[in-house]
């Protein structure tokens, strides 16, 4: 079972925290990291881009030239696509770039990539954060610094905070979250997941084995 100190805001360590062997100790998995990664930039995408056709382009009724006695390929009009101002031939068209992932798949995915946060020593869990007087950038500052990590680093708490999002919104590389917003490319795109130690204990219960076939058994009753 990994076994991770607990910090505070400050970098000192004030415990100690044991994974759940099931949840950042599974077996990583890295076809279910690359399908559900490839989901969510895929729902990303706007899907809005459009070009026009042959039969689209505006212009081109005439014949150019006669059928035969020039010595030049046989045209009708010039939208063809290999005149310029022509149409494509295979023109983009609106569409949608979502991909449906099985729940089982979904959750393989996030426990591989905790795990790999875990084997690489990637995880920072502190005690919790707390802004004592003002909400200001230099105190997410100061407790990366104390932390180490200065770099790429993900916030995860356990409940939607405000404050800590307001407070590292204009760090470089800092990118506050919840619990509820975890996803794979989030945490495998930071260098240092450093998470509250309420966030650990929502996340092991959401993704433990025994929790899940509990919710699976509610769910066909």
């Amino acid at each position: 079972m990994p076994t991770v100190k607990v910090l505070n805001m400050q970098g000192k360590e004030v415990g100690t925290y044991d994974l759940n062997e099931d949840v950042f100790g599974a077996e990583v998995n890295v076809y279910a990291m690359h399908t559900v990664s490839r989901a969510i930039l895929n729902a990303q995408r706007q899907g809005t881009q459009s070009a026009l056709t042959r039969t689209e382009v505006r212009g081109g009724g005439r014949k150019i030239y006669r059928q035969k006695g020039t010595g030049n390929a046989r045209h009708h009009g010039r939208r063809a696509p290999q005149f310029t101002h022509g149409g494509m031939v295979f023109a983009v068209k609106p569409r949608s770039y979502r991909i449906s992932v099985p729940r089982k798949v979904r959750r393989l995915a996030m426990k591989s990539a905790l795990t790999c946060k875990a084997a690489e020593n990637q995880i920072i869990i502190l005690d919790t954060i707390e802004f004592t007087n003002e909400v200001k950038t230099k105190v997410i500052v100061n407790m990366l610094k104390a932390i180490g990590a200065d770099k790429k680093a993900m916030i995860v708490t356990a409940d939607a905070n405000a404050d800590v999002v307001r407070a590292s919104a204009n760090i470089q590389g800092v990118k506050a979250s919840h619990t509820g917003m975890l996803n794979v490319v989030d945490i495998l795109n930071y260098n240092s997941f450093v998470v509250t130690k309420e966030a650990v204990a929502r996340i092991e219960d959401m993704y433990n084995d025994e929790y899940i076939e509990q919710a699976e058994t509610e769910e066909n009753e």
